[in-house]
């Protein structure tokens, strides 16, 4: 099975690293870190590591995923990318989002019409690309696997090994990660976080989600000019 992850600069780290730590754990499975370019690139926080396969190198995919993350921001109007994941997204057997990473599928095309979550400080502009945001750790609609927030991509990563090798194997490397969440404040989501963290937090994020809004509402001027 040949699993490949899109990598880009000023990805999240986590993004991309725990799901993928699990998914190649699965018997058989290639995983390949794809990006324009096999050169260091570093994430948002500045941690360098590179690429393991250049785009035009990859053949063609079971399984295509995308992480998020600010660095994504820059994607969502290169023709490049976006052809790419268009290309291999339409032969996957599997189109698996994490975080914003369904942003960029959608403008992709590959979302349309599909029920989709994302990071909660950007979801409502899934609809921007014509999916149906749903407010969801994980959601699977057909060969379509979406993870929320940063760490949502360790539960969309096991899902996606429970519908590609099954349950047995997914619980195996989940027990093999030891992932067992007890976290030490209930404050994961915008429903349970204090009234001031959360307003905090959508400050910081506004810039960002603004940006998106703004490229996304202009890719899709774009595909409704193509269609007509």
């Amino acid at each position: 099975m040949k699993i490949g992850m899109l990598v880009f600069p000023d990805i999240t780290a986590t993004d991309y690293v725990a799901p993928a730590d699990l998914l190649a754990r699965m018997p058989g499975v290639q995983l390949q870190l794809l990006w324009k370019h096999t050169d260091t690139i570093a994430t948002e926080l500045g941690w360098r590591f590179s690429a393991t396969t250049a785009l035009r190198d990859c053949g063609d995919l079971d399984m295509v995923i995308v992480p998020g993350g600010p660095g994504l921001i820059g994607l969502l109007d290169d023709a490049e990318v976006l052809d790419f994941l268009a290309t291999r997204g339409r032969t996957a057997r599997w189109v698996v989002g994490i975080c914003t990473g369904p942003l960029l599928l959608g403008a992709a095309g590959l979302l349309d019409g599909y029920r989709a979550t994302c990071h909660w400080g950007s979801r409502e502009l899934l609809e921007l690309v014509n999916a149906i945001p749903v407010d969801a750790r994980v959601v699977v609609d057909r060969n379509r696997i979406t993870g929320a927030g940063v760490t949502s991509g360790i539960d969309c990563a096991l899902e996606a090994i429970s519908l590609a090798g099954g349950a047995s194997l997914a619980k195996s490397i989940q027990l093999f990660a030891e992932y067992d969440p007890q976290p030490p404040f209930d404050c994961g989501s915008p429903a349970k976080a204090p009234a001031d963290i959360l307003d905090s937090a959508m400050a910081a994020l506004k810039p960002f989600v603004e940006a998106r809004r703004s490229l996304l509402t202009k890719r899709r001027a774009e595909l409704a000019r193509t269609l007509s």
